[in-house]
């Protein structure tokens, strides 16, 4: 009964979504070319406002809880759990105060629109995961800007999703070139819960009614750890904190 409900749910979703994505590519445009770096930032959190907003017809909601303070001025490298692309819109909201950037596949930066934009002029990072050398350029080069404008770093370390919420072992090589040119960054673990659920069907429908809940952990600081021992570490916490799995309630 749930999935037959959630079948025009997902349509009208499905319609908001990418109609947020059209008004809001040349808004992008403009706050860009007119205001700079903050103006373009502050369309994009909007934007991302309101794509969480546009579950709501499908009984989603999301939240964010802290295990603790985490001040401004540090350079942060979040590392996240992968479950679903519905991920991205609550970590670029809710961590928008840390100038969090991300890393992405380089598929994505082309043809999707607001989406492309953003990953081309908002100081993220696109690799080409079929490229070594290019994926190893482009990520030096994106680490190095995040270190010298103090910006923070948004990474799903798992490579892929997990469209079970089935943890996968972290991907190290990423992670070791960013601790490399942000030395002074700290390290964050984040959980993400339950987004797994909305594609609990494939690609459509939408599952609906769910929790997606982020838990940003305890920060820990790069500098004097071993980068292997660190890396296990967060994985660790992260994948403690995964509260449910198709194979678990």
């Amino acid at each position: 009964m749930q999935k037959i409900i959630s079948y025009p749910l997902t349509v009208i979703h499905i319609i908001v979504f990418f109609l947020l994505l059209l008004v809001f590519h040349p808004i992008q445009l403009v706050c860009y070319k007119l205001g700079g770096y903050n103006a373009h930032r502050k369309s994009v959190y909007i934007l991302n406002w309101f794509l969480i907003q546009s579950q709501l017809p499908l009984w989603n909601t999301f939240s964010i809880n802290y295990t603790t303070d985490l001040p401004l001025g540090p350079s942060y490298i979040f590392v996240c759990n992968h479950q679903s692309m519905f991920d991205i819109p609550p970590l670029i909201y809710y961590l928008r105060q840390y100038h969090a950037k991300f890393i992405a596949k380089k598929e994505l930066s082309k043809g999707i629109p607001s989406i492309s934009l953003n990953l081309r002029i908002g100081e993220n990072c696109s690799i080409d995961r079929k490229d070594r050398i290019q994926a190893i350029t482009a990520l030096i080069k994106f680490a190095k800007n995040v270190h010298e404008k103090k910006r923070s770093v948004v990474i799903f370390a798992e490579g892929t999703r997990s469209r079970t919420g089935v943890p996968r072992p972290f991907q190290t090589n990423g992670l070791k070139t960013i601790f490399k040119y942000v030395p002074d960054a700290v390290v964050v673990p984040v959980t993400i819960n339950n987004s797994w659920k909305i594609d609990r069907y494939g690609k459509f429908p939408y599952g609906i009614g769910n929790k997606i809940e982020l838990t940003i952990h305890e920060p820990i600081s790069i500098q004097g750890r071993d980068h292997d021992e660190l890396i296990l570490e967060t994985q660790e916490i992260v994948h403690n904190s995964i509260t449910s799995t198709a194979f678990k309630s």
